[in-house]
């Protein structure tokens, strides 16, 4: 941690905090859409929910759930994990892929393309930590 060669322009102690709030708030909006299916379908979403569309919702809100926890668990974990950081970057660009997507498709509302581009930026700070990590290892 001695090298505290700036990221972008960005403290790297600043990236990891960003990290960590979005692993945070990919795990509490996760287990929101886990719990409350419909709710969140409601918000985003164009037509009526379906349970099959609920069921399926609440699987991917699971997936986020364990990806945000994954990621907390990594950061704070006393062995440097970088591929927990690449694949949840793969992870975050496939959702804003697949989100947007679903916006164009007409399955979602406008209001999901901020979904996806939290994703995005999300898969942006997550490669901007592998770099920190690496940075760190030097």
């Amino acid at each position: 941690m001695g090298n505290q060669k700036m990221i972008f322009g960005i403290s790297p102690r600043y990236v990891e905090l960003l990290v960590v709030l979005i692993a945070f708030i990919t795990l509490i909006s996760g287990l929101v859409q886990l719990i409350s299916p419909t709710t969140v379908l409601g918000l985003i979403g164009k037509s009526g929910t379906t349970a099959e569309a609920a069921h399926f919702f609440a699987i991917v809100g699971m997936f986020m759930a364990l990806f945000g926890g994954m990621v907390v668990h990594a950061v704070y974990s006393a062995v440097t994990n970088k591929q927990v950081m690449l694949w949840t970057a793969f992870q975050k660009f496939g959702a804003f892929l697949a989100v947007s997507i679903g916006v164009f498709k007409g399955l979602f509302s406008l209001l999901a393309l901020s979904v996806a581009l939290f994703d995005l930026f999300s898969g942006i700070v997550f490669l901007m930590y592998l770099k920190v990590l690496s940075s760190w290892e030097s």
